[in-house]
């Protein structure tokens, strides 16, 4: 299976007090970077969560959302916790005190602050294994996710392949036929600039430009790369860098095709070639 390195997945549980949510979320990158907004209460699953994660995953850039909802019924009356509140308050005081410009705790600041509703805390030994499995599940929605979207790159890829193919097969039959006549029409000026020189240094002198001009190594390369970018995409995993460095040997045999050509349609076909390439590199690096 193919991976793209964009995905995302989000999950909610009950669990005893509240909800949890977890969200995953990711972009390209070069390496495996994970981001983690955690909530208070649950900063201590932190750790588990990486190992979960880098367990799955080799590259993209993720983010990694956990919360936790404490549970409200309807008509249930809220109270503040006074202690908390008093403490608040104090350490409010004493900062403005020594800080005189610092500005004071908002409303919001303080709905927010952990506990403010009251003494009871997350139970972890309860929530941290519903936590993990939470994780699990939506990691599998994850992977499914990205591998919807790698299969389409890998299918984007492919049709690729096979213009490339065509190409080259519509290319290399065009060859000998062109070296043979640019040799005749290089011999007859040869010929024609320097009488005095023998006809068998003009043999000679001619044949050494054909060989440098000579396609069949690059048209036989490019074959084989294709072959290698099928059989990775077959063999799916992880396969984003050695799709890349792939693409960077296919550009090269196209820029060396196209510096070599001795008729349009072979420079046109070089052009075509690199117009290919750089649009199968754009999707390869999407691609884990």
């Amino acid at each position: 299976m193919i991976y793209s390195m964009t995905g995302y997945a989000a999950r909610t549980c009950a669990v005893r007090g509240g909800t949890l949510y977890i969200e995953l979320r990711s972009v390209n990158s070069r390496y495996l970077d994970i981001f983690f907004r955690v909530c208070d209460e649950l900063r201590v699953a932190e750790t588990a969560l990486r190992e979960l994660l880098a367990a799955r995953l080799s590259r993209g850039k993720l983010e990694c959302r956990v919360s936790f909802f404490p549970a409200t019924s309807g008509g249930q009356q809220v109270n503040l916790n006074a202690g908390l509140l008093e403490r608040l308050r104090m350490f409010d005081a004493q900062v403005r005190q020594a800080l005189p410009l610092a500005a004071p705790l908002a409303v919001s600041d303080v709905l927010r602050w952990p506990g403010i509703f009251g003494e009871e805390t997350l139970d972890l030994r309860s929530v941290l294994p519903a936590c993990l499995a939470l994780a699990g599940e939506a990691l599998d929605d994850f992977a499914a996710s990205r591998a919807r979207e790698g299969d389409k790159l890998a299918t984007i890829i492919r049709q690729r392949v096979v213009r490339m193919r065509a190409l080259v097969c519509d290319v290399a039959p065009r060859i000998p036929a062109a070296q043979a006549a640019f040799n005749d029409r290089l011999r007859q000026r040869l010929l024609e600039a320097v009488q005095a020189v023998d006809d068998e240094r003009i043999r000679q002198e001619v044949a050494v430009f054909a060989a440098r001009i000579d396609v069949s190594e690059e048209l036989a390369r490019l074959s084989t790369h294709l072959d290698e970018v099928e059989r990775i995409l077959g063999a799916g995993g992880a396969s984003g860098k050695r799709l890349d460095f792939l693409m960077q040997e296919l550009n090269r045999e196209a820029n060396t095709l196209g510096s070599k050509s001795l008729v349009a349609e072979v420079s046109q076909a070089a052009i075509e070639l690199k117009l290919l390439i750089e649009q199968m590199r754009e999707q390869v690096q999407n691609l884990e």
